[in-house]
């Protein structure tokens, strides 16, 4: 039975990662984590999520005082935060699965380095669709990508706070690898003005926020005379929320290193 810690318990993703948990027969809850004026500090964990029952874990302020409850942490939070939690974890023999976006590269250097002692699964998006859509995007790229302008499209709801979305940047990611080319150098986030013709060394993101969209992605290879697009919708958090608690139980059972959703699939 692998014991799973939630941070951000309090958040919209929080509260179904709770509930995801509290579905699977082979997890139990550990530990839930909120910030110190949180209002919801000191209740139970299924008041917290809504669930009509008790867990038996009440919600702490500090992610160090229930250290000892848990074997993983699922942590989808601040970049910030998300570090410092790296950090204990490391400290105190822990795994931990992150779904946090917005990462720089030095943090990115950060978690490469902490894995040397921990088990980490970090990846923009736990949904199982998704990563199929990435395989996909491999696939196409390799038969499309020389003849077609590629384009990234994605929505989410008013509330995020980072553009373009992990998820994006991710997908944009696997096309310029499988093309060869470096993204940093490719990409154009939006585009205004006399902006010329469009250069076919290319990726363009198109970031829209509004309303309560969980998340849309589509990826479009447009050729002369036809156009492809992989899109994914994802309708609930559930979908996000199982991805995860699979990661945790599976990065429960490796060795340590740095990890993401592919490898939890075995794609």
């Amino acid at each position: 039975m692998t014991r799973i810690a939630i941070t951000g318990a309090a958040g919209r993703m929080g509260r179904v990662l709770i509930e995801a948990v509290a579905a699977d027969e082979n997890a139990q809850l550990g530990a839930t984590v909120v910030l110190a004026d949180d209002p919801m500090a000191g209740i139970d964990a299924g008041a917290l999520a809504g669930l009509g029952k008790e867990m038996g874990v009440k919600t702490a302020t500090s992610l160090a005082s229930v250290i000892d409850d848990f074997d993983v942490l699922i942590d989808f939070t601040a970049p910030e935060a998300t570090m410092e939690n790296v950090e204990l974890c490391r400290s105190h023999g822990k795994n931990i699965v992150i779904g946090t976006t917005g990462l720089n590269e030095a943090q990115k250097v950060r978690l490469q380095q902490a894995s040397a002692d921990m088990g980490i699964v970090f990846a923009p998006n736990y949904s199982v669709g998704v990563n199929l859509c990435l395989n996909l995007l491999r696939m196409a790229s390799k038969v499309m990508g020389d003849d077609s302008d590629i384009e990234v499209i994605e929505m989410h709801h008013k509330h995020k706070v980072d553009a373009p979305s992990g998820t994006a940047l991710r997908m944009g990611e696997v096309v310029a690898e499988t093309m060869g080319w470096d993204l940093n150098e490719v990409a154009c986030y939006g585009r205004e003005g006399q902006t010329g013709a469009r250069p076919h060394k290319q990726i363009g993101f198109e970031t829209i926020r509004g309303g309560d969209v969980v998340g849309d992605h589509t990826v479009m290879f447009a050729a002369e005379g036809e156009r492809v697009e992989i899109t994914h919708k994802a309708q609930s958090r559930m979908t996000f929320a199982k991805g995860a608690v699979r990661s945790a139980k599976w990065v429960c059972e490796q060795t340590h290193g740095l990890y993401d959703m592919s490898d939890v699939l075995g794609f």
